[in-house]
């Protein structure tokens, strides 16, 4: 996985929307006003943060060692992805889509509707 198809996996998703947080050095991927992925560097290494539950990030950080807590956010919800790292293309579409799930669940019906999701 690279940063640019990443990037494009997740724009492709309904109301994402990209913004830099420059204190960060970061691209925030947000649906509404929530934020779902991230890219940024860690260690000089291109890396990805995405939210989950706090079991399935306890689960992957055992599983992968290329995924660790997110230095940036809350480390229960948010991981951390090297991009170089041992961890599957297929694994990273669904951790993209289950992140920008968590994302929508927690919008209002209202904002919902309008982003036709």
């Amino acid at each position: 996985m690279d940063q640019s198809t990443f990037l494009a996996y997740c724009m492709d998703k309904p109301g994402a929307q990209q913004s830099l947080r420059q204190e960060w050095q970061a691209n925030q991927i947000k649906v509404g006003e929530v934020m779902f992925a991230m890219t940024h560097e860690m260690d000089g290494k291109p890396v990805i943060s995405l939210k989950s539950s706090p079991k399935m990030a306890e689960s992957l950080r055992s599983e992968y060692h290329a995924i660790v807590p997110c230095g940036l956010l809350n480390k229960t919800h948010w991981n951390t992805l090297f991009l170089d790292g041992d961890i599957p293309d297929s694994q990273f579409y669904y951790l993209v889509d289950a992140s920008w799930q968590l994302a929508v669940d927690t919008l209002p019906d209202s904002l919902r509707q309008e982003l036709n999701i």
